[in-house]
């Protein structure tokens, strides 16, 4: 047995009685269970054009939704080729498009950016699992 210092900072400080071994050993086995348990969130980037056709839409669109309902991130990425830099809007319209169909399981944590020829936004999902 050990005497262990619980409180140090108590007056006067608070002392007990305990197999400090064990409790080592214990405090170890229950945070390797944490981290056994735990889920990493990770981003999952799904990948539009401006001119998409409603297939490949809607086709990319439940990936996005099988992402979030896992509990990761999405992040949204637009790119543009050639002359179609010069109508960002026919992007942004996309990714509206995209986050008022997930709505109902994401919010917007970045907002869409341009970064040379591609604009990006990240979904977050509302609940993790």
């Amino acid at each position: 047995m050990d005497l262990v210092e619980v409180a140090p900072e108590a007056r006067p400080p608070v002392v007990k009685m305990m197999d400090y071994g064990k409790y080592k050993y214990e405090a170890a086995r229950a945070a390797r269970e944490a981290r056994k348990k735990q889920h990493t969130i990770q981003v999952k980037e799904v990948k539009f054009r401006p001119g998409i056709e409603e297939h490949d839409y809607e086709f990319k669109t439940r990936h996005a939704r099988r992402f979030l309902e896992e509990g990761n991130k999405v992040k949204l990425t637009m790119m543009f080729r050639g002359r179609q830099v010069t109508h960002p809007e026919l992007g942004l319209e996309v990714l509206s498009r995209v986050t008022e169909g997930l709505e109902d399981i994401a919010k917007v944590e970045q907002h869409p950016s341009f970064e040379g020829r591609q604009m990006s936004m990240v979904l977050a999902p509302l609940k993790v699992k």
